[in-house]
């Protein structure tokens, strides 16, 4: 028999190894009976019965329904306890906070949202983070903390958790994002930056595991998630996919981190608004110059009149869209998906956007990386990057880190700094 401790730090034993491969076909749904185990495992029906008992005990699977007969008795299913843990998402924005519990299967069980401002800095942010999970926690109290995500919308090193540089987070680069986390909730915690969340949230909604998809977000910033075969592709150090500051030939706009010619200084919605201003001081007719008088232009006022027929803001909607498919299209070119989805506050512009984006990237990548290329819309659904973060966490919990802790029953960050 295979002993605690055995199990606790991991040792790759034939019993171990297939007692996290039966756990997992359940949990996925590969295979839901004893009967169905063997078959995909090819292990012996006693060595099946040993095993998923054994997973029983510990916690992790449970007695489901009977299933379908195939002549006998019928076989009783097997179903893996989502409830028994609960999973902290924190999505954090340039101007809001949204935050969400999931089960371990992925499901979102509640979620919360707030404005903020993230240039407040890492320390207010923090707190303004911890204290609407206390408030989703606590209607739903009793039920431990597995693992955390936070998403920023910025450069984020994977491995340290922490921000690098990020452009509109002032005093955020090299902030310990994870150990505040870690010391609240005692579970294992992972930063990542937010389009690759949306991106894994678009892979949870499709149901593809295998996708090759793009998810650009393109809001106040721009970004991009990048999915090969289903797996988020981050680069050596984080920054695949930060394709806001690519520079654009022939602008000499400067952008907020510093350089001139950025993409975002050219597309991302706040220079919109810059545009639009200057518009309206040298006498655009628009009926942007109404809100303009009111204090100030917002990126969702200028999509809105641009969907309504505005001259100034379709002009300017189209530029962004041509500019940012321009991009886009070199992106397809290296990485050839199958999927593009646009996000983010300018997905909201809807076909405006779309179309000259979708024109600009069919004109300038190759026919064989287009030839089967879909280019679509976000469902612009708030729970999205609370979907992605769910996905990552499982993901990291039960593919890469798994043989570290489960012998203890749950995953703790003492858990996840044992090799495997």
């Amino acid at each position: 028999m295979t002993t605690d401790s055995t199990l606790r730090f991991g040792a790759q034993t034939d019993e171990v190894t297939s007692l996290l491969r039966i756990v997992n076909l359940v949990r996925t749904g590969e295979a839901t009976t004893r009967p169905e185990i063997g078959k995909v495992t090819g292990l012996g029906r006693g060595v099946v019965s040993q095993r998923v008992d054994q997973a029983i005990s510990i916690g992790f699977l449970g007695e489901g329904e009977f299933g379908a007969s195939s002549g006998g008795r019928a076989p009783r299913t097997l179903r893996f306890r989502a409830e028994q843990g609960r999973i902290i998402i924190c999505a954090l924005g340039a101007a809001h906070i949204r935050v969400g519990i999931a089960a371990l299967d992925g499901d979102i069980v509640d979620h919360a949202h707030r404005t903020w401002d993230i240039a407040q800095g890492p320390e207010k942010t923090i707190d303004a983070v911890m204290a609407l999970v206390d408030s989703v926690l606590k209607k739903h109290p009793d039920v431990p903390v597995w693992s955390v995500v936070v998403g920023l919308p910025g450069p984020v090193d994977f491995n340290t958790g922490q921000p690098v540089a990020p452009p509109i987070m002032p005093g955020w680069n090299g902030f310990d994002v994870r150990t505040p986390f870690e010391e609240r909730f005692n579970a294992p915690v992972w930063v990542d930056n937010d389009s690759n969340l949306l991106a894994l949230g678009e892979r949870a909604r499709r149901r593809d595991s295998l996708v090759d998809l793009i998810y650009c977000k393109i809001g106040s910033g721009i970004g991009a998630g990048l999915l090969s075969k289903g797996r988020i592709h981050r680069g050596a150090n984080g920054a695949a996919g930060d394709i806001g500051h690519v520079r654009v030939s022939d602008s000499d706009a400067q952008c907020r981190c510093g350089k001139i010619g950025c993409l975002e200084a050219v597309a991302g919605g706040w220079a919109l608004v810059r545009d639009a201003e200057e518009a309206i001081k040298d006498g655009a007719n628009t009926t942007l110059a109404a809100a303009a008088r009111k204090g100030g232009l917002s990126l969702e006022e200028i999509t809105l009149a641009a969907q309504a027929g505005d001259a100034l803001a379709i002009s300017l909607v189209q530029k962004s869209a041509r500019v940012a498919g321009e991009t886009i299209s070199a992106l397809v070119n290296m990485f050839n998906p199958s999927v593009i989805v646009i996000g983010g506050a300018m997905g909201s512009a809807g076909e405006v956007f779309l179309a000259e984006v979708r024109q600009r990237v069919y004109e300038l990548s190759l026919p064989l990386a287009t030839r089967d290329l879909t280019i679509t819309l976000s469902v612009n659904d708030e729970r999205e990057p609370l979907r992605g973060g769910a996905e990552l966490a499982r993901e990291q919990l039960f593919d890469v880190t798994f043989p570290r802790w489960f012998a203890g029953g749950r995953p703790s960050p003492e858990r996840m700094s044992v090799p495997a």
